[in-house]
Parts: structure tokens; sequence; C-alpha cells
């Protein structure tokens, strides 16, 4: 695994390394089991940077479970555009389900308050929020996020389905940019 990344010109460093990304998504499959057993559960993925973490996250949930995807952005380059942009055609029927959205980050948290409340429209049973990084120094709301993988600081970062104006997904490891490249 490299130590250092650079995409679009911007030099990234080691973060999180794969071994640490794969104990910690266990351990949150495991809670999740624990917590939804014998329950209709239906994990909501997060278009497109949700995909690498959905993938791993289901396999390590040892229930009957049912996936979907749903596409929201709010990202131009490195930072939010404050605009979240939802798109519910895609979206699985939800209704008296227990649905746990899963993000890939959670920074200000629009996106993720603009979901809930469809999916409170559309007749979720519950609502359960899952995200392999949570930027709480970013977070604009006050409600607690159900499982995190990792708490990091308000730094931009890349791989592990993260990406930068789209590269950077496939990177098996989370880079931070470098301090004087943001």
């Amino acid at each position: 695994m490299k130590n250092e990344v650079t995409i679009h010109g911007k030099r990234f460093e080691i973060y999180l390394s794969q071994e640490e990304i794969s104990k910690r998504i266990q351990s949150m499959g495991e809670a999740i089991a624990k917590d939804f057993l014998n329950k209709n559960l239906i994990l909501i993925g997060v278009l497109n940077g949700a995909t690498v973490f959905l993938s791993d996250l289901i396999r390590a949930i040892d229930l009957p479970l049912e996936i979907g995807t749903i596409r929201a952005s709010s990202y131009i380059g490195v930072k939010s555009s404050g605009n979240v942009v939802v798109d519910r055609k895609s979206l699985p029927e939800i209704r008296d389900k227990h649905v746990i959205l899963v993000e890939d980050i959670v920074d200000t948290g629009r996106t993720l308050d603009e979901l809930q409340k469809v999916f409170m429209q559309m007749g979720a049973k519950s609502i359960a929020i899952a995200t392999l990084l949570h930027k709480p120094e970013a977070f604009e709301f006050n409600y607690p996020l159900n499982y995190v993988g990792f708490e990091i600081p308000n730094k931009f970062v890349v791989g592990f389905g993260l990406d930068y104006d789209e590269l950077g997904r496939n990177l098996p490891a989370i880079y931070q940019i470098r301090e004087h490249e943001y």
C-alpha cells in the first residue's frame, strides 16, 4: 500500500489503512446484526461514495437483508456546495422497513438530513445511520449517528469509495490531503 498518492495534482498521505478499516467494518456489522435481529432490514447506500463501504458492510452483517442505493450529492471538488440534490428514481420500496442509511462520510450532515426526510415521507419504519467516517467539527445537526466507523478531523480525504472529482475511489485505504495542499 502506498503511503502517498497524487490526484489532480494534489498530494494525499495515508490516514487509515485497509486493515484498520476492515476490522472496524466487521465490528459495525456485528453490532447491526445484534440490533436488527428479526427485523425487516434494508441498507440504502448513498452513491457513489458509499458503494465500497456498503459492499463490505453487508458481508459483515449476519442477517437476511435487502440493499438499495440512492444518488445524492453536495460536493464540487474539495468543497461542499451547500445544496443537496437527491435522485429518488432508483430508490427501492422502503415502506414499513427498518432502513439503515449508509454513508461514506458525514461532515456537515446536510445530505444525511435531507435523505432522512425523504425516507420518513416514504414510510420507513425506522431510520438508522451507518457511516464509515464522521467529521464532528463540521456536523451542523444535533442528533446521534448510530454506527460510526471513525471520527476524523475536518480535512479532505479520498479512498475506499471517497473521491476527489471522481478519482481515488478505488484506493484500498483512506488518504488525507496534505496540509499545504488544501
